[in-house]
């Protein structure tokens, strides 16, 4: 006779088990952040791999290659045009510069007017700053550069990643089924092709999202006569992808920018468009373009981006929808995780469907009462 695990234990096992990956999640970052945004990426190539294997009869190496190798040539591109609007950006340094001493200024004055607190002392302040900062400046330039040569090797080890999850990609499908008994093997070809649907649409509908709000975005600061509308367009659409948090970093970045090349008029301008192409991109571009089978909730979404950059800094916050998105895919698959499944997700359809099923048992029941209360009368 089988005996029912008691709540307090099946809870102990999933608060150990989640602190248990929790950790493995955070010593194994350096392998298992580009491993991940690897993944992403092959799902983006996969069609076109596919395609240069059964239309141009390439060999698989050869085949995965050309797609990384396209791909670099898009990323390229992307990289050429922000560089010459940052290039541009500098060549008119004098002008911010200029733009920024008289703000400071105006600063000053206002401050001094409200505050009652003189020039000199607030030069003081300002000095006793500026002198801190110049001190610890040569441990933000070693760590600056540091940073750059781990984002450079964090992109090379994606490269290679992604090529041998390309060239291998059956062998690893193979491996995953084989570990299972022969009697789930229909459930993980069907959990792993809805995972790989759900992958491939979430990166294809994010990439169509970033070009649409990037031109989206330069069409109005060019409208709005705003300089470096270009540079202002491509950091509104990349940072944006970054869920809630995105936002409020490309709106602080363009009202610096605009600020420090425009007046306050525009600067005011800039912020409300940059308000308002959000919503729409969050309102009818994210849930079109974007929006899969698998809706997740708001809530789920904001824990995930906090705990994601808590673990794996700004690669968290990207990884994060991908990964909530995969796990909902398995634990709607997988009997005992179901309830967790209905967590993540955002279906309002389930608690009516709850309510009537719980009905139907009540008004069951009360049928079968007064059958038997006839039965018993008879």
């Amino acid at each position: 006779m089988k005996t029912e695990t008691p709540f307090y234990t099946k809870l102990a096992h999933i608060l150990v088990s989640i602190v248990i990956l929790s950790y493995i999640a955070v010593i194994g970052k350096d392998v298992l952040a580009p491993l991940l945004f690897s993944l992403l990426f092959a799902v983006l190539l996969l069609p076109l791999s596919n395609f240069f294997e059964r239309k141009l009869k390439m060999p698989r190496g050869i085949a995965a290659f050309v797609s990384i190798l396209l791909l670099l040539l898009c990323i390229s591109v992307l990289m050429y045009i922000l560089g010459s609007q940052l290039a541009g950006l500098a060549r008119d340094w004098p002008l911010l510069e200029q733009n920024v001493s008289a703000t400071v200024k105006q600063l000053q004055t206002w401050v001094e007017g409200t505050f009652h607190i003189d020039t000199d002392k607030q030069l003081t302040y300002v000095n006793t700053a500026t002198s801190k900062a110049l001190s610890s400046s040569a441990n933000v330039i070693g760590a600056t550069v540091m940073s750059v040569s781990s984002i450079v090797l964090f992109d090379v080890f994606i490269l290679i990643y992604t090529f041998f999850l390309l060239m291998y990609r059956r062998l690893l499908l193979r491996f995953i089924v084989s570990v299972f008994t022969e009697r789930n093997a229909t459930l993980v070809y069907e959990i792993t092709n809805e995972v790989k649907y759900i992958i491939g649409k979430y990166v294809v509908g994010l990439f169509a999202e970033i070009c649409i709000v990037i031109l989206l975005s330069i069409g109005v600061y060019w409208a709005l006569g705003v300089n470096y509308a270009i540079l202002l367009g491509l950091i509104t659409g990349i940072i944006n992808v970054i869920p809630y948090v995105g936002i409020f970093t490309a709106l602080l970045l363009s009202t610096l920018i605009t600020f420090a090349t425009g007046g306050t008029n525009q600067t005011l301008y800039v912020i409300i468009a940059t308000i308002i192409i959000h919503l729409i991109d969050s309102n009818y571009i994210m849930p079109k373009v974007v929006g899969s089978k698998v809706r997740i909730n708001p809530l789920v979404i904001i824990l995930g981006v906090i705990v994601g950059e808590m673990m794996w800094g700004i690669s968290g916050m990207f990884l994060s929808i991908p990964v909530i998105a995969v796990l909902k895919v398995i634990f709607d698959r997988i009997e005992g995780f179901k309830p967790w499944g209905l967590l993540l997700g955002d279906d309002e359809h389930h608690p009516r469907k709850l309510v009537l099923h719980k009905k139907r048992i009540i008004i069951t029941r009360r049928n079968e009462q007064i059958i038997t209360t006839k039965g018993k009368k008879e």
